[in-house]
């Protein structure tokens, strides 16, 4: 086992504290994503698009608004990741959770497109988009606040509670909503009652002010600083003794050349963990978002099932209760067994359990649709329990923001960003659910793979400055690199 990091001489309570802050802030911020979603399959299709479109085209309409955030969240991820890497992972997050929590707010303000015509989907793009840039800040600094702060023994562990974050938003999202469909008439929740969901994401303004007054930042990144001041203030006296200059103008120089980017560096010193780590993530976020978004759609459209909308957001509300202790325990017991062979074995249960998914959502049976979604979610616990150490640990700390967001973030574009657009498609193309298992279980191998060529990390000290190791050799395991 490698030396204990600076975050195993925290006290427990205070790493604690850190998780649950981290869980409050995730769990907000993907609530705000989150109701997007619902309100995607739900309301947007009649609300912002022309009323002369067929339901399927209006619902393919809508989806490829909801997918526009996947294709911010890398940009999100760049920017925060350059930004958490220089000045800080709790700056960072502040800013994606107060930028979320504005962009979310305005989304419930939004006139409709028989109020103002084309400007209605425009803007609901422009506000998703900026939905999208602060997830793909926020998930690295909500893991890392986590990560960064624990002892090396309980990085999986202590991690998952970012993770934990998703269910709790689609639990909170569904509760809002079937709270505001039971309470309103059906027309009064077309026009005005959806807003209120969006409406109460003010309540993240309030997280990130706490986080920004009571929590430090990580040890891990408070180490590397002092090491790099140490280390300047070292090769700042001795370039002014060798060149004859004074320390101010040798400082100034330096200060110049400081001004590269962490997200560069982490492209040219860690391009294949970063594609790999894209990989790892499709069959998490492709099948995650097909469990809690398409199945909306499809099981509701009066062409296809013709389910009560209440039915089916029960059915992928006690899915999401039932994931909360999964991810604890898979992410736990990848502290003591490694996170790589759980993660492999997740993809591979979930690539043969969405072959049985479908033919139990056809049923139309509340319990076996509930029973689908429920082993689905736990496969998929398999990996995203364990993912959050696991990418924390492929990267040195000076690009580990930049790094773990980039391969998080760009693994959604081809994950969630097309899988609701993809499902919908199959499913208008061969007129049956089989081909969107077909599409689940390659989305799985993907990510098999993708797992299989990393290799294990899960005893590597993440309070890491790079001081014994080249600049060019990926951070992994004790026994060798990030990939085979």
């Amino acid at each position: 086992m490698a030396s204990a990091s600076t975050g195993a001489q925290a006290p427990e309570s205070s790493i604690m504290k850190v998780a649950l802050t981290s869980l409050a802030g995730s769990s907000i911020e993907w609530y705000d994503f989150f109701i997007y979603g619902t309100a995607a399959a739900l309301v947007f299709p009649t609300l912002f698009f022309s009323g002369n479109l067929p339901p399927l085209v209006a619902t393919l309409a809508s989806f490829a608004t909801f997918a526009v955030a996947f294709i911010a969240r890398p940009i999100g991820g760049a920017i925060f990741g350059h930004f958490g890497d220089k000045a800080g992972r709790k700056k960072a997050l502040v800013t994606a959770l107060l930028m979320m929590g504005i962009a979310t707010t305005l989304i419930g303000l939004l006139p409709p497109y028989s109020t103002i015509g084309w400007l209605a989907p425009l803007l609901l793009i422009l506000l998703r988009f900026v939905q999208g840039l602060a997830v793909g800040g926020q998930w690295g600094g909500a893991v890392l606040l986590a990560t960064e702060s624990a002892p090396n023994d309980k990085r999986g562990f202590y991690g998952s509670f970012a993770q934990v974050g998703v269910p709790v938003g689609v639990i909170l999202a569904n509760l809002i909503f079937l709270a505001v469909t039971a309470a309103v008439a059906p027309n009064f929740f077309q026009a005005y009652g959806w807003r209120i969901p969006f409406l109460l994401s003010l309540a993240l303004v309030g997280v990130g002010l706490y986080i920004q007054l009571k929590l430090e930042d990580t040890p891990a990144f408070r180490h590397l600083q002092e090491v790099k001041e140490r280390r300047e203030e070292e090769t700042v006296r001795r370039t002014a003794e060798e060149r004859g200059m004074s320390v101010e103008a040798v400082r100034a120089e330096m200060a110049a050349e400081r001004q590269g980017s962490p997200v560069i560096e982490a492209f040219k010193t860690y391009p294949k963990q970063i594609a790999l780590a894209a990989g790892a993530f499709v069959s998490i976020n492709a099948n995650f978002y097909i469990f809690i978004a398409f199945i909306i759609a499809y099981a509701t459209n009066p062409e296809i099932l013709g389910m009560d909308q209440s039915t089916v957001l029960f059915a992928v509300l006690i899915a999401s209760v039932f994931q909360i202790p999964a991810l604890l325990f898979f992410s736990a017991i990848s502290d003591k067994y490694g996170r790589r062979g759980i993660y492999m074995a997740g993809a591979a249960l979930l690539g043969i359990w969405s072959f049985a998914f479908w033919p139990l959502v056809n049923t139309e049976s509340f319990w076996l649709i509930t029973l689908a979604l429920v082993v689905g979610q736990g496969f998929l616990s398999m990996m995203y329990g364990p993912q959050a150490a696991f990418y924390s640990e492929i990267f040195s700390t000076k690009v580990r923001y930049s790094g773990a967001s980039l391969g998080y973030q760009i693994g959604s574009i081809f994950g969630g960003a097309l899988a609701p657009i993809i499902a919908t498609a199959l499913l208008a193309r061969f007129g049956s659910s089989f081909a969107i298992s077909v599409y689940m279980a390659i989305t799985c191998v993907v990510t098999l793979v993708s797992v299989f060529l990393l290799t294990e990390t899960y005893q590597t000290d993440v309070d890491d400055v790079e001081a014994s190791r080249g600049a060019s050799e990926p951070v992994g395991s004790e026994r060798g690199p990030a990939t085979r």
